[in-house]
């Protein structure tokens, strides 16, 4: 055994239990992050409690994992450490909703169902489609947007407000609880998506809207070949005003489903479907096509990242659909799987899952052989400024899935943000190894 190294953590526990009432050795098995097995959970109940325990971390040079409901965890590049877990779900609390104004503080560790239910009774929503289960604080860290991120955007988009930890233990508030505040640096949208790698999310304030009174999916059910980009294009860019417009391909190879999404009174939501059935039902060969009450969402085809399956997210322009579905359905024929496909086809976003119980070697063929035909796909979009829009990026796969695949193409804007990383943490502790390695 190490003894200076039992020393300094016995010592860590002592200083982290003084900062945070609520800290326990790590259980190898319940608290394992992507392979690594932390020394300590923390779960702080307020914003002051996280901000002395970052700061006790700092001094013992702890690297920091922060933890919601670990939905996303397995979302992203490993961590390559991690000595402390941060677990939030105890800062699960509304902390104000003012229904007046459509605006609602909330801790990072509610739910996303829980504050749904808050929300219902005054009439309102977020209007982001996440998990129940889902914490506040994972959602705007990982980016998650589900279908109606077509009209109301992502969580980026709805925050107007954010308080938030750093990694030596200064709390940093951005933005205010009015819609129009635009006083301060915006860390809201420098923090959606970060992942945890810049600090630690506490609260965060939304921009709300009202319940619609009335919705419905229009479904058109295709065959793979007869699905043109014009028939999402045309629905998305509709006067008809999609909230979503989602696409289904995972049950069976010879049937590709395309959702929309309206929302608003009865008597417009019912001439509204009717007037989209009529326009979906002119592309193609005559698609099957329907009302249905049951939702499309990207995330029910995908495993829990518990079982290591392989997920693969494709961003493009709208136009390139079609392409996009031959370039899956090809690189699945030449690596000898066939993927889940699911996402917001309104938005240029799909996701394409492997069966977890496809090997290692079959899964880096297939994200190989993707990325070889989006390239083609991207090269016949250029807009001749050389800048590529779009990409193939694995979020969630075995280790020996993402050594064998490798990175993507080089990120633009990389070096920028990695000087932020520098700056909000410049000993590279939290979450290290998620961002590009560092």
């Amino acid at each position: 055994m190490d003894t200076e190294r039992s020393v300094v953590s016995a010592a860590a526990l002592t200083e982290l239990a003084a900062a945070c009432r609520a800290v326990r050795e790590a259980d190898p098995s319940a608290d394992l992050v992507a392979g690594v097995t932390p020394a300590f959970v923390a779960s702080p109940a307020s914003t002051e409690e996280a901000s002395a325990l970052l700061r006790t971390a700092a001094g013992y040079g702890l690297t920091v994992v922060p933890r919601g409901a670990g939905t996303g965890l397995g979302w992203g590049a490993p961590a390559s450490a991690g000595d402390l877990v941060v677990d939030m779900r105890r800062m699960d609390q509304v902390i104000e909703h003012a229904a007046g104004d459509l605006v609602a503080r909330v801790q990072a560790g509610a739910t996303m169902g829980y504050l749904a239910s808050v929300l219902a009774s005054a009439g309102q929503q977020l209007a982001l489609d996440a998990p129940a289960d889902a914490t506040v604080g994972g959602v705007v860290a990982t980016g998650t947007a589900g279908p109606r991120r077509f009209r109301y955007g992502a969580p980026r988009d709805l925050l107007i407000g954010i308080t938030v930890v750093r990694a030596d233990g200064v709390i940093a508030h951005s933005g205010g609880k009015v819609v129009k505040n635009v006083a301060g640096y915006d860390l809201g949208k420098l923090f959606s998506g970060s992942q945890g790698t810049l600090g630690l999310i506490t609260e965060v304030t939304f921009r709300l809207h009202p319940r619609p009174a009335a919705e419905a999916w229009v479904t058109g059910d295709f065959a793979p070949s007869d699905l043109s980009s014009s028939t999402a294009a045309a629905a998305a860019g509709s006067a008809l005003v999609p909230s979503a417009v989602e696409l289904l391909w995972a049950d069976s190879p010879d049937l590709l489903r395309v959702g929309v999404l309206l929302e608003g009174t009865p008597s417009g939501v019912n001439a509204r479907a009717k007037q989209m059935a009529e326009l979906i039902a002119a592309a193609g060969e005559t698609p099957v096509v329907g009302l249905s009450e049951t939702p499309l969402r990207w995330w029910e085809p995908i495993p829990e990242p518990a079982s290591l399956g392989t997920v693969v997210r494709v961003t493009f322009w709208v136009s390139q659909l079609a392409s996009v579905l031959e370039a899956l359905a090809g690189a699945g024929a030449s690596a000898g799987v066939r993927p889940a496909v699911s996402g917001s086809a309104g938005a240029g976003v799909l996701y394409a899952c492997l069966d977890p119980a496809a090997v290692d070697d079959t899964a880096a063929r297939f994200v190989s052989a993707l990325r070889d035909r989006m390239s083609g796909v991207f090269a016949a979009a250029a807009d001749g400024s050389g800048l590529i829009r779009g990409g193939v990026t694995v979020l969630a796969a075995p280790a020996a899935v993402i050594a064998a695949a490798g990175p993507d193409r080089p990120v633009p804007g990389a070096g920028l943000m990695q000087a932020v990383k520098d700056q909000f943490d410049p000993g590279h502790r939290m979450f290290p190894g998620r961002l590009g390695g560092s």
